[in-house]
């Protein structure tokens, strides 16, 4: 049997309460960690944007707003990689979100307890392939087995005011938004996927038994009770998810054909920020190499925007669910 603890108000004068000054020292240690992930954030964005100011006051409000990207003439307009990293994400996102959420279903609400453990054990799998892999095989087979498909949909569409527009190309390669954006989709579903289930494991068995109880079939339990209790960590999936296919660098690059064209043509070729740092950055020099890094400060920014946008979103459902 454990001995207790002598009260505190026994110890006498200037004797410390047991176990007060691990207490303090942990809270310390946590304080300071706390604050080192700030401090390193404010490095990083010092850094970055002291190795950029060159082409911020060179390109002026241009460097955001101009599409031309023309190193050999010091033109450096950032608008074309902007638009891209926003065109690959979001066509990321159309494909990787319902699958994703599919998936997390089937696995906490359908899935046998032994079907269950493989799939859990090839996300996480696929999770790990390192992402230069998935660039390798977009380039050698996706985008290769993908052009005669983008062609046959565009020859389809062509008639169709702005759908026409949109499943098209010029050239049609393969390689282009749509297959960056594809690739990057199959990338971030394991992520989604694996937050959404144990955001789904955490709803109340009560809660779903109850709805089954009340003459609910399956699919009016899951909307009823699973998916309202978990939208706040669906939200919160998806804009993690987002936050890595903004930041798909070597993937992205070996796929999306570096092109800086702003254009509505979704087979067309393109580029993105972290595509365009990634292929451009080792012959650069002087103003070149500023706008490149200048390229990753709004990258950074872009994130902590999208960070912040999420714990926003997820405090307002939170505040919806618990009619606060």
């Amino acid at each position: 049997m454990v001995a207790a603890s002598p009260p505190v108000s026994h110890l006498a004068d200037g004797q410390r309460a047991p176990g007060l000054l691990a207490d303090r020292a942990f809270r310390a240690v946590a304080l300071l960690a706390g604050l080192s992930v700030l401090v390193i954030l404010g490095l990083i964005a010092f850094s970055t944007t002291q190795q950029a100011w060159p082409a911020f006051t060179h390109q002026g409000l241009s460097y955001f707003t101009a599409t031309t990207w023309d190193p050999p003439h010091n033109r450096f307009g950032t608008l074309t990689f902007l638009y891209g990293t926003i065109v690959v994400s979001a066509i990321a996102l159309v494909f990787a979100v319902p699958v994703s959420i599919g998936i997390a279903l089937f696995i906490t609400e359908i899935a046998p307890r032994r079907l269950r453990n493989s799939i859990v054990y090839v996300i996480d799998l696929l999770a790990s392939v390192p992402s230069v892999v998935f660039g390798l095989w977009g380039f050698l087979y996706v985008a290769p087995k993908l052009t005669g498909l983008y062609t046959d949909v565009s020859h389809w569409t062509h008639s169709i005011p702005l759908i026409g527009t949109m499943f098209s190309g010029r050239p049609i390669t393969g390689l282009g938004f749509m297959t960056a954006g594809l690739v990057v989709a199959l990338m971030i579903t394991p992520i989604i996927t694996s937050i959404t289930r144990e955001v789904f494991a955490t709803v109340p068995v009560a809660q779903k038994e109850g709805a089954t109880a009340l003459g609910a079939t399956r699919w009016e339990m899951i909307r009823g009770a699973v998916l309202p209790h978990s939208r706040s960590g669906i939200v919160g999936a998806v804009l993690i998810g987002l936050g890595r296919a903004m930041g798909e660098t070597i993937a992205v690059t070996l796929v999306i054909g570096s092109a800086t064209s702003l254009t509505g043509r979704l087979f067309s070729p393109g580029n993105t920020m972290a595509a365009g740092i990634a292929s451009q950055f080792g012959e650069a020099t002087g103003d070149y190499r500023a706008a490149l890094v200048g390229l990753g400060v709004v990258l950074f920014f872009l994130t902590i925007l999208i960070g912040v946008a999420a714990r926003g979103l997820v405090a307002r459902f939170e505040q919806r669910s618990t009619g606060a």
